[in-house]
């Protein structure tokens, strides 16, 4: 995705990463950053594992969910650009309410 746009949103005073994708006139949200508000979690760490052993459970059961995921590169904690799987506001929207 070239020129991409990053933005730091905010959820009830936490940050969730997002990326402008052009292409396709959308933002994408982190995954990760998402989970940890739902959960109330602040440990960056924890909130992997987490959506690790989700991401595995949902792929178990054929979830709909890890289809509409996908991965782009985002600041990570320390700084360097990491893939990340991402959501689309549909994503998010969508998936919560089933």
């Amino acid at each position: 995705m070239s020129n991409a746009k990053l933005s730091i949103r905010f959820f009830d005073d936490r940050e969730v990463r997002a990326i402008w994708d052009e292409e396709n006139a959308k933002w994408w949200f982190s995954v990760l950053d998402i989970v940890a508000v739902l959960s109330d979690q602040n440990d960056y760490a924890k909130t992997r594992n987490y959506w690790k052993y989700l991401k595995a459970k949902l792929k178990k059961e054929k979830s709909e969910v890890l289809s509409a995921t996908t991965q782009l590169k985002l600041i990570a904690p320390d700084g360097k650009k990491r893939l990340t799987d991402v959501l689309d506001y549909n994503g998010i929207i969508d998936k919560r309410t089933n």
